[in-house]
């Protein structure tokens, strides 16, 4: 057990005896005179000696205080030096942003140099996970989550919603067996991922019927099956934030315009209480911008 002093009594000391003044040391700490007087007998009291001089209307250190206050300045310019440290790597150097495959693929890192070119002195790593991330035991500062927000012990800020479509690739359009109408879909393969909205879901919705939903090819990451779509390879059901990239490159089509609405949401995520940290909020900052930025993209093409 450290036996030490009060440390406002000490930081009253070190600033009256550097500025040798109770009226500078009151100003320099936000106090007043007689609290800093207060602090400073409670501290020769504690100490059993004195510490100050008082003469002619000026204030002198006693030879106690004279070999108390070097080591004392050096300690606290110490735990100076180490805070301002601390709070510098709170404001740069590596933040680790948990993810899953998909959403890193064809959102996240497409979009990651624009927030290299606003924050160059944080560096992202990307910690890619189909499950859900342990915060404390992978050393992930902040994920990007998708489901209902309701995570115990977390705060979680609601970034996207999204809808399930059908998308093919362009040359689907034409050729020997166009598509053109729901019920052509009988003659295309149809690609699967885990989604919960499945083609049978669609095919419901739509009104086609005397249609099976074949598993000719599937897949365990939906940026697999999308670009087994933009391969020409089949059909896919694809989620709109997912593909909004594609389609506005033209590297998919969204031949119909039935959209099923998801039961979930994206979410960045952090455990409570670290969502004001510098880099944090650097990237909760910069990733609702990009939705904002996306949503008003969209909102252009579709006049």
């Amino acid at each position: 057990m450290r036996r030490l002093p009060p440390l406002n009594a000490l930081r009253a000391f070190e600033a009256a005896a550097r500025n040798l003044s109770f009226t500078k040391a009151a100003g320099e700490l936000h106090v007043t005179q007689a609290a800093i007087s207060h602090q400073i007998k409670a501290l020769e009291e504690w100490l059993g000696m004195p510490l100050f001089r008082r003469q002619n209307r000026s204030l002198l250190l006693t030879d106690a205080g004279q070999a108390y206050l070097p080591p004392l300045r050096e300690s606290f310019d110490r735990i100076q030096d180490a805070t301002a440290k601390l709070r510098q790597r709170d404001r740069s150097g590596a933040l680790t942003v948990g993810t899953f495959t998909s959403f890193a693929a064809k959102w996240l890192v497409p979009r990651l140099g624009r927030f290299a070119t606003a924050h160059p002195d944080i560096e992202v790593r990307l910690a890619i996970n189909d499950v859900l991330v342990d915060f404390a035991a992978d050393a992930v500062e902040v994920a990007i989550r998708y489901g209902r927000g309701d995570w115990k012990g977390l705060y979680a800020e609601r970034l996207m919603t999204e809808v399930v479509f059908v998308v093919c690739s362009p040359k689907l359009l034409d050729g020997p067996a166009p598509l053109q109408r729901p019920e052509d879909l009988r003659h295309h393969t149809m690609l699967h991922d885990d989604l919960p909205e499945d083609w049978d879901t669609w095919l419901e919705a739509a009104g086609v019927g005397g249609i099976k939903a074949r598993r000719d090819l599937a897949f365990n990451h939906s940026e697999m099956v999308l670009q087994a779509a933009i391969d020409g390879l089949g059909v896919a059901l694809g989620r709109s934030v997912l593909v909004a990239d594609d389609l506005a490159a033209g590297r998919l089509v969204k031949p119909f315009d039935l959209e099923l609405p998801t039961q979930a949401a994206y979410y960045i995520a952090c455990p409570e209480g670290t969502q004001d940290r510098p880099k944090v909020k650097a990237l909760r900052d910069w990733v609702t911008s990009e939705v904002v930025r996306d949503a008003a993209a969209a909102a252009t093409a579709a006049e």
